[in-house]
């Protein structure tokens, strides 16, 4: 097994690329809105990250529903999207309940042109079981631990399942699909590229997350908690009677259920106030130690105890505490059956309000705002627990948000995180590619949001604040430059084509008729006369005026220009 190859691209340029373009054009449009602010030289990040900040874009705060559908539900939409949108129905409610209810039953999605590339990709590993990753990547590697090809071996599965996320996220008809196997794998999250049990993460995403995530939450938690995956990464294949490692039973109730706002420190757990069921309202510290004791003995069949080797999950009742417990103002007796004190936690879990509100709000949080209203949060955690025993469960809680009017009316509280902007670059220019060039990956993970790579088990930010600095917008300003301009290729490998010329009517030619062209395919809606404006200056440079016929010398450069400035502009990064 070889390394992957090195792409083309001159780094240098590219860091470099992005901010000359998308200084030209801020410097335009700051100037434009206030041409004292603007002196020579200044940092027009200054200026820029405002207009994300307050999530305004410079522009309006609306949108037509089916940008807003599109850029939530979906990774944005792709050329003939947004057509297909609009013909679903004769009004925006019909066509917003016929788009949510397709997206709610993804089996009955045509979804012919990812499965053609999927397959011409030539993915080794994706279908493997997890005994079939566990036994051919980890336990039978056929190299020597210090050949580099080992390593390569060992990560085969987790590079392929970061160039299928992608080929998905970009072609795949089965959007909301997508949109929420990130949003799960961000809720449960795991490091991928840590030193034990990397490639079970193609299980771990196939199997734990993508099976469930329209089904129960419940079912989906015990996934989760019983998968080699999950299990290594938060030290509970070590947890047992003589030592029960807290890690998992803390991100159990923090982060995958209860959540810190349900967090009630350091007290008397008999003390807690409780609901009408007996059960705490919220968690304190020694839950966390008694959740630990429940699970004691959860582990992986790795050959570090007795059993077998097959990397899958194993109930290892010599190390299990099997004395009494005390959860959540819940009595658990001494020797219970196996595994049923586990299963008791889980089950309390599940059922809590505290969670059906955390669950919810994140949800909302992903599909709204970042500050969501009580009120659909509210009606989600309602909708979560009625459900709570149904095999749809999460299914009606989605159905509960995207058909609500918080959703339909809700626009420029949000902004695109680096692989959200990235998926939406790619949707938007019709990129053509099967398997992806090492330089993207490499590009996203610069933009702070590497695939599978955030080490710590809170997943990555989903909020304005963390995403609008100068750093990660640079890189993705720079994104737009290397796809317009196809630098990302690698020789005789991978490429990603970007033919911009060729997506452009033949007949338009005036820099207003390809600007107003060009922000309704990336943008969907029109920019705000000043920021069109912008865009127009930009193809014109000074030259020509918004009517006249562009000469073909240099046409294509200030053409990809044009096109990458849509892309900077800070509407472009609204969802």
């Amino acid at each position: 097994m070889s390394s992957r190859k090195r792409s083309t691209l001159n780094r240098r340029d590219f860091l470099k690329g992005g901010t000359l373009a998308g200084a030209a054009f801020l410097a335009t449009l700051v100037s434009r809105n206030n041409p004292s602010t603007l002196a020579a030289g200044e940092d027009v990040f200054s200026t820029f990250l405002p207009l994300i900040m307050q999530g305004t874009g410079g522009g309006g705060a609306s949108a037509p529903l089916e940008v807003i559908a599109l850029n939530r539900m979906a990774f944005g939409p792709r050329p003939g999207d947004i057509e297909a949108f609009r013909a679903l129905g004769n009004s925006d409610e019909e066509r917003l309940t016929a788009y949510v209810q397709q997206q709610l039953d993804p089996d009955s999605i045509d979804d012919s042109e990812f499965e053609t590339r999927y397959a011409a990709a030539g993915f080794q590993t994706l279908h493997k079981s997890l005994e079939e990753l566990f036994a051919d990547h980890i336990v039978n590697n056929p190299y020597d631990e210090n050949d580099e090809a080992f390593w390569d071996w060992y990560s085969l599965p987790i590079y392929e399942l970061v160039d299928a996320t992608i080929l998905r996220a970009v072609y795949s008809r089965k959007q909301l699909s997508e949109v929420l196997a990130d949003f799960w794998f961000n809720h449960f999250n795991v490091y991928l590229w840590q030193d034990q049990g990397g490639p079970l993460g193609v299980s771990y995403d196939r199997d734990a997350l993508r099976a469930n995530m329209f089904g129960n939450f419940r079912q989906m938690l015990e996934a989760v908690a019983t998968h080699p995956t999950m299990l290594y990464y938060l030290n509970q294949n070590n947890s047992s009677d003589a030592g029960p490692n807290e890690n998992y039973a803390r991100e159990l109730l923090e982060l995958h259920t209860l959540g810190a706002e349900n967090y009630l420190g350091v007290q008397d757990p008999t003390t807690v106030e409780k609901d009408e069921n007996g059960i705490a309202i919220g968690y304190v510290d020694n839950d966390v130690y008694e959740v630990a004791r429940c699970l004691t003995g959860w582990r992986v069949d790795d050959d570090t105890v007795d059993g077998g080797n097959t990397g899958r999950f194993l109930y290892y009742k010599p190390w299990h505490d099997r004395f009494n417990k005390f959860v959540l103002g819940r009595y658990i007796p001494a020797d219970q059956p196996d595994m049923k004190d586990g299963h008791d936690v889980l089950d309390l879990l599940a059922h809590h309000p505290g969670t059906a509100r955390f669950i919810a709000r994140k949800l909302c949080r992903r599909f709204i705002a970042d500050d969501p209203p009580d009120s659909i949060v509210q009606a989600a955690a309602d909708t979560f627990l009625a459900y709570s025993d149904d095999p749809e469960q999460l299914k009606r809680v989605y159905e509960t948000i995207l058909l609500s009017p918080e959703f339909a009316h809700a626009w420029g509280q949000k902004i695109k995180r680096p692989l959200e902007a990235t998926y939406a670059m790619l949707r938007a220019l019709e990129a053509d590619f099967t398997r992806v060039p090492e330089a993207l990956p490499w590009v996203i993970y610069l933009m702070g949001q590497g695939l599978f790579s955030r080490r710590t088990p809170d997943g990555y930010p989903d909020t304005i604040p963390a995403w609008a600095n100068t750093m990660s917008i640079l890189y993705r300003w720079n994104l737009a430059l290397a796809l317009t301009e196809n630098w990302l290729n690698e020789e005789n490998g991978p490429t990603i084509h970007v033919d911009v010329r060729a997506q452009t009517p033949a007949d338009l030619r005036t820099p207003a008729g390809l600007a107003d062209f060009w922000i309704a395919r990336l943008l969907g809606r029109p920019l705000p006369d000043v920021s069109r404006q912008a865009v127009v200056d930009f193809i014109a440079r000074g030259e020509y005026g918004p009517d006249d016929e562009l000469p073909e010398e240099d046409f294509d450069y200030w053409l990809n220009g044009m096109v990458q400035v849509v892309l900077m502009a800070p509407e472009f990064s609204l969802r």
